[in-house]
């Protein structure tokens, strides 16, 4: 089973990397069929850092600061809202959240591929606040942040650059909470190390090949998993509520 969970995570940050979508969106969905829901949220949250540590490095000198602080401040205070209820909010009902939202994204990705908000000060709040909450509660908001940042138009660099370093404050402010709530087990810790290694081979091993496959394919493909995923934790959930 630790083999499967840690191959789900390289298997994980090779797509996202390549799909363009962060890897917390597809090893979330993975590494609960693994481990319990508050397990998978902190697990998913050190490897999702650790995949953003290599951007953020790479592509530090293209920081748009503004952008930085319109988005990100939002994000990191509703991203706090989001961690502390997710004590207070039963399992089965977060993975029927994470299930709506898969599925919403997938279709609107489906729908339109080059969907995105009006690029607007409103909006850059609006889109932090969200997100942040998203990825405090249900462990993923990279997919609505991405909708958003990418209508201000930035080069690469700079819209990968910021991306990841406001996905890094989000992570860094919920992973304390979720530790001082009791989410992982001692028995986990040595995942932590594990995962470190996993993101940087995951992310090395993306950027390599993600010029070799046809990339709207591959993208489409990536979305029929999602929403297929998406489904199963809306039935899980469900059947929870009847």
């Amino acid at each position: 089973m630790e083999l499967l969970f840690f191959v789900s995570a390289f298997i994980a940050e090779v797509i996202g990397t390549i799909a363009g979508f962060g890897s917390s969106t597809i090893f979330l969905p993975l590494a609960l069929f693994f481990v319990d829901f508050k397990t998978a949220l902190i697990l998913v949250a050190f490897f999702h850092i650790f995949g953003n540590l290599g951007r953020i490095t790479f592509f530090r000198h293209g920081l748009d600061k503004r952008l930085l602080l319109m988005f990100g401040a939002p994000s990191v205070i509703l991203t706090i809202l989001g961690a502390l209820l997710v004590n207070y909010t039963p399992q089965n009902i977060l993975k029927l959240c994470l299930g709506i939202f898969l599925l919403i994204f997938s279709i609107i990705s489906f729908i339109k591929p080059n969907f995105k908000f009006s690029a607007s000060k409103k909006n850059a709040v609006i889109g932090g606040s969200l997100s942040g909450f998203l990825a405090g509660l249900i462990g993923t908001g990279g997919a609505l942040r991405s909708a958003f940042l990418t209508s201000f138009n930035a080069r690469k660099n700079v819209y990968i650059a910021t991306a990841a370093a406001i996905a890094i404050a989000v992570d860094i402010i919920r992973i304390p909470i979720y530790f001082g709530s009791g989410f992982l087990e001692q028995k986990f810790y040595i995942y932590i190390p594990a995962l470190f290694v996993i993101a940087i081979a995951g992310s090395y091993l993306g950027k390599k090949i993600v010029d070799k496959i046809p990339q709207k394919m591959f993208r489409k493909v990536v979305l029929a998993a999602i929403t297929l995923i998406g489904l199963k934790f809306i039935y899980d959930g469900m059947v929870f509520l009847l």
